[in-house]
């Protein structure tokens, strides 16, 4: 009787350290599945983290580009309505455009009647028209020069690090190249970018170790933001799509 007992026993404490193995397993197993991806930072299925957040607003990909949407927008101006192409090339911000397309055209005009002035008012209106009337077509044919689309792939990653420059840094100082928040986009831009070429080109060695370095150049920067400011690394991380386990502890790339 006393032998069966101790038989019960053990086999009721072997059963719980098996059920509890078992259980370590199915959390280990859970906690792996779960885990962000170390180059995007995002959970598996979890999708919405990148498109939602700050730097993926900021920057234009190529596909943008080639959809239908991303043609000419009309804009008013003083010399009529002007077609304008919504992504502007590299170098071609806000400032200048209302230079380029409001300002300079309507002075040019102005300018073609500026040595008649002792002419009637009808022919300097006349003229003037006719001013207008060159000046948006020279408008309209500039503004397809200087759309993005033109831009080879060295263009546009130039008007993207422009964009993201801009986004991620502080009002006061708009291009702040040293903030941190601005070389952590910067970097995840250029891990993105690297994680799609090494996706369809598997065997380019070289360049998947410059992913490993950037990846722990992200992680030693974002590190040193959570020593020293910790609600500002919360905030970034939000902004660039990232988990903290991305960045956190140890890295195996």
């Amino acid at each position: 009787m006393l032998t069966l007992l101790y038989a019960s026993i053990y086999s009721h404490g072997h059963d719980s350290k098996k059920s509890n193995t078992l259980i370590k397993q199915e959390k280990r197993r859970q906690a792996i599945e779960t885990r962000p991806h170390v180059v995007l930072g995002s959970r598996p299925g979890d999708t919405n983290k990148w498109t939602q957040c700050d730097l993926a607003k900021a920057i234009i990909i190529e596909e943008d580009l080639r959809s239908p949407s991303s043609g000419f927008e009309p804009t008013s101006q003083p010399i009529g309505t002007v077609q304008t192409p919504k992504y502007l090339n590299f170098g071609v911000g806000e400032i200048e455009k209302e230079m380029l397309f409001r300002h300079l055209p309507m002075l040019s005009a102005q300018a073609s009647v500026l040595g008649n002035k002792g002419a009637p008012p009808e022919l300097l209106a006349e003229n003037l028209a006719k001013g207008q009337e060159s000046e948006l077509f020279k408008a309209n044919s500039f503004a397809k020069v200087i759309d993005l689309r033109n831009a080879n792939a060295e263009g546009i990653a130039y008007e993207n690090r422009r964009r993201i420059i801009h986004a991620f840094s502080t009002p006061e100082n708009p291009y702040d190249t040293g903030r941190v928040e601005v070389q952590a986009a910067l970097l995840t831009y250029k891990i993105r970018n690297l994680y799609s070429h090494l996706t369809n080109f598997r065997r380019d060695v070289g360049n998947r170790r410059g992913l490993r370095k950037l990846i722990h150049k992200r992680a030693k920067i974002l590190r040193y933001l959570k020593r020293s400011d910790r609600q500002r690394y919360d905030s970034v991380l939000e902004r660039l799509g990232l988990e903290p386990e991305s960045v956190e502890g140890e890295l195996v790339v």
